[in-house]
Formats: structure tokens, sequence, C-alpha cells
């Protein structure tokens, strides 16, 4: 990365209008080569994708209050809730078009009334498909309820299932989404260095996370931080993936994620901190075994291979641990790739990439993690951002990873 995060007359630097227009044609090849007329986006990391708008985050974990359509024809309308759209039609003005939504029926609406705003819905979305001759052919949809599904073949709309359609085009990322990736990526660093500064015996977890939440809110256009994980002590195997207002004690080893969105791109980095003392050599062997799966799988990593060349670099979690299956151990040892959505394309994982394998492509942007532990007294994690390049991976982190880090 070697310009600065905002745009200047004198350095192009992220473009993102050439972004959105890169986005937007990835996605109508995808759509196009699986015969929909359109495709109609839900979850908020798609309809970012289709539309480079960003939506409030009391709208993110409820699908429907905002949704975005776009046609074969790369025509695309938002919708977005109630009149806020006002205030997107003034800041977007690349969208061809922006409406209020037809979302009640998600708000509180059950029965009758439910039934007949989805119809109100279904039948604003067919008049869109109609006006741009697609209204025959199939809807790819990335969400669907029972309400919407009956209001859809009410009006006739075929809508078929197009999630691994948009996963497909926000696999491979752009020129100006590695760019963006590397600032979100650059950001977690300093999340985790700002973390050093604050650890220390007697501060309890959700202190750790608050502060590092402030911090990084406090970053320009960091946008979402969607979680901030911070496990101290016990919590740290198996690792509770969480926060509690449990005091770290001296000589606690912690465990600290960071998963936030720069300008809609995600990072996941997890690094391992000892307070107040030096790890014991156990803790460090168990370190130096999980770094070893960890680089062993990173070293796999390259255009062509699949996600189950990877994914046999871990160990059975039946030899480590003595699990009876792999789900037990789901986010113990894996990979997932990083984007507008926390987890993108390729999901790397013995439960699943053994039997069904993916193949990996230049310029995925992937996070490849490892841990390892005693029950209820310690445990380890390790996690790298990657970008896939011509002949192996590019790692994004900078912060390092080579060793418990110990602060004091």
């Amino acid at each position: 990365m070697s310009w600065g995060v905002f745009g200047t007359e004198a350095a192009e630097r992220i473009n993102w209008a050439r972004l959105r227009e890169e986005r937007k044609r990835r996605l109508l090849e995808k759509i196009k080569q699986a015969g929909f007329g359109g495709f109609l986006a839900f979850y908020e990391e798609n309809i970012r994708y289709i539309t480079g708008t960003r939506g409030a985050p009391w709208t993110r974990d409820k699908p429907g209050l905002r949704y975005a359509l776009i046609t074969n024809d790369g025509k695309v309308t938002l919708y977005e809730q109630g009149d806020n759209w006002y205030h997107t039609k003034r800041n977007s003005p690349w969208l061809d078009k922006v409406k209020y939504s037809y979302a009640i029926w998600i708000k509180g609406a059950s029965g009758p009334a439910s039934q007949y705003q989805a119809e109100k819905f279904a039948r604003d979305i067919k008049k869109e498909l109609e006006e741009h001759g697609v209204a025959d052919l199939p809807l790819g949809v990335d969400f669907i309820d029972f309400n919407m599904l009956r209001a859809f073949e009410k009006v006739g709309i075929n809508v078929v299932d197009g999630l691994s359609v948009i996963h497909e085009a926000r696999a491979v990322k752009t020129q100006d989404e590695i760019e963006a990736e590397k600032v979100a990526a650059s950001i977690a660093d300093a999340i985790h260095y700002e973390a050093t500064k604050i650890l220390r015996p007697g501060i309890p977890e959700n202190k750790v996370m608050a502060h590092l939440y402030e911090y990084a809110y406090s970053i320009p256009n960091v946008d979402n931080v969607v979680t901030i994980i911070v496990s101290s002590g016990p919590h740290t195997w198996p690792n509770y993936r969480n926060f509690t207002d449990r005091i770290i004690e001296y000589g606690d080893l912690v465990l600290i994620d960071v998963v936030i969105a720069w300008n809609g791109y995600h990072t996941c980095v997890y690094r391992t901190y000892s307070v107040g003392r030096q790890p014991s050599q156990e803790q460090k062997d168990y370190y130096q075994l999980a770094l070893n799966w960890l680089y062993d799988a990173i070293k796999a990593v390259r255009p062509g291979v699949t996600t189950k060349d990877i994914a046999s670099k871990f160990p059975p979690a039946s030899e480590v641990w003595g699990y009876k299956e792999e789900e037990e151990a789901a986010a113990n040892l894996w990979g997932h790739g990083l984007g507008l959505s926390h987890y993108d394309l390729p999901l790397i994982s013995r439960i699943v990439s053994l039997d069904f394998p993916y193949e990996i492509k230049e310029n995925m942007v992937l996070a490849l993690e490892t841990q390892h532990g005693k029950l209820f007294e310690w445990g380890v994690r390790i996690e790298q951002m990657l970008r896939v390049t011509s002949s192996g991976v590019e790692i994004l982190n900078k912060f390092p990873a080579d060793e418990i880090i110990t602060v004091s």
C-alpha cells in the first residue's frame, strides 16, 4: 500500500467510481451466465456490492428494510427504508433509480397485514422487471421468507437461489478492492498496537473491548466494528470468542480478534498476548505448533490449488483434541474470504473442503487462522490476512505474529 486513504487532485489512489463499475461488471457477467433476468439483494454486503451505498447500522441485521435490484441490462434500483431515499438519491448520483421500500412485513406486521405488504413489494418488483423486459426470466435472490415466496408466486415471478452467483462475483477482488483491504489490514494492526498500551492485570475484558471499539471508530471511514473479541485466561481455551467482565489476571494469556470494516472492507486478525510476564515454555511450544500449522497452510496457497490442498495442511481435530467430528473444532483451524463481508469465498475447512474442493484464484483476499490450548487453562490463536498473488501470497498484516506478545 503506497497511497494515503483520501483521494486528492495529485494522486488517484483508490478510484471509488472504478471500483463500483468493476464490481457491477463482474456481477453482471455472473448473472448472465446463470441465465437470470436480474438479481435482488437483501443482505447489506450484497446491496453495497451492487449499489455502492451503505445502510445504517440498525438496518444491517434486518434483510428487507432496504434492498437493491439489478437487471441484466446493468440498471440498478435501490429501495431505501422510508424517506431515507432522499438522502441516498442526493448522495449517490451514480444510481439509476432510488425508491422507498415496501418493508412493513418485516417490521412487526403479521398475518394478513404482512401478506398485503409483501404483495405490494412483489408487484413493484414485477413492474421493474417488465420495464426492463426480463419478467419472464428467473430472478436470483439472496434471501427469502414465506410471505415473499407466496407474493412472488402470486405475481408470477420465478425466484431462484442467487447466493452462489453473487458470492462468485465477490470472491475475486479488483485492484481498488485490494487496496481497500490493505488499508483495513493496517487499521487492524493499529488496533492491536493500541491493545498493547492498555492490557494490564486488573482490567476487565469488556473494558479492553470498549476502549478498542472507541479507538476503531475514531479512525476515518471505519464504518462497522463487527466484533473485537477479548478472551482471557480460561476463556482462551476453548476460545470463548466473546467478552465478559472477567478481570484479566497477572500472567494470563489474552486472545484479541479485530473484525472491523473500512469503507465496507473487512478484516479478521487474531493475536495472542501474555499479560505481565513472559509466557511459559509450554505455552511457547503450543504457540509454535499453531504457528507451524498456520504457515504450512499459507505456503500451500497459490492460484490453481484448491481449498482441499490448504485444509489438508491442518491436522484432524480427532488427532489434536480427541474430538469426534470436525464440527466440534469448526473455527479452530480454518480460513475464510474477506471483502464486503466478514465471510466471503473461499471457505477452507476440513469439514467441507476435503470432499468439496474449491479453486483458489489470483486476487482473492482471505484469512487463515489456527489455535491450540489446554482446557480451561490457557490457549493461543493466530491469524493472518492474505492476498493471493500470481505465484503465492502477500501477507497484509505487519503486526508481529511469530511469537506470543508480552505486554507489561
